[in-house]
């Protein structure tokens, strides 16, 4: 039977001016108390490599360089019903999405969002999309490949060159 599960609050920082959605945090992550706590989830390492920063920062630091950034982090899910970690496994009658549109809302600075992964954007667009109105045509919306172990057909050089874009986004003023 799947377990019910329930995420992590958002990290924010000051100013954020992207916010990167993931769907849901895997059982790894959720473990550690940690966003992408999977040893192998690239998403820590693709950010160091795209910001400079050592690939070994603890964890706190690695949130306060990503927030000094300008780089929100957060998930679609909330809470759901899942065995295991994969996107697959989770029960969709059982999801409960964060309050992202009240977010953007909050955050008017938020231009854009990238989503790691499929399921986050699928989720996005069915649930979130339709409530944002005209907040929604404001924002530049990226689907990019998943940081996730589970999507082994990209090496992290081809993530990493595919996760520019933020980079892209942050120096679009």
């Amino acid at each position: 039977m799947p377990r019910e599960l329930e995420g992590f609050p958002p990290i924010l920082g000051s100013a954020p001016r992207v916010l990167v959605l993931g769907s849901m945090p895997s059982a790894a992550s959720l473990a550690r108390g940690q966003y992408y706590g999977h040893p192998r989830n690239a998403f820590w390492r693709i950010m160091a490599r795209l910001f400079g920063w050592p690939a070994d920062l603890p964890y706190p630091e690695r949130r306060a360089a990503l927030t000094e950034c300008g780089v929100a982090l957060w998930d679609v899910i909330a809470r759901c019903a899942r065995e295991g970690s994969a996107d697959a496994a989770i029960d969709s009658a059982s999801v409960v999405v964060n309050p992202i549109a009240e977010l953007l809302g909050e955050q008017p600075g938020i231009r854009a969002v990238l989503f790691n992964g499929g399921m986050a954007a699928r989720e996005f667009h069915r649930r979130i999309g339709p409530v944002l109105g005209a907040r929604l045509v404001q924002l530049s919306l990226h689907q990019l490949p998943s940081t996730s172990p589970a999507m082994a057909r990209f090496t992290l050089e081809r993530k990493v060159e595919a996760w520019r874009i933020l980079l892209q986004l942050l120096g679009d003023d």
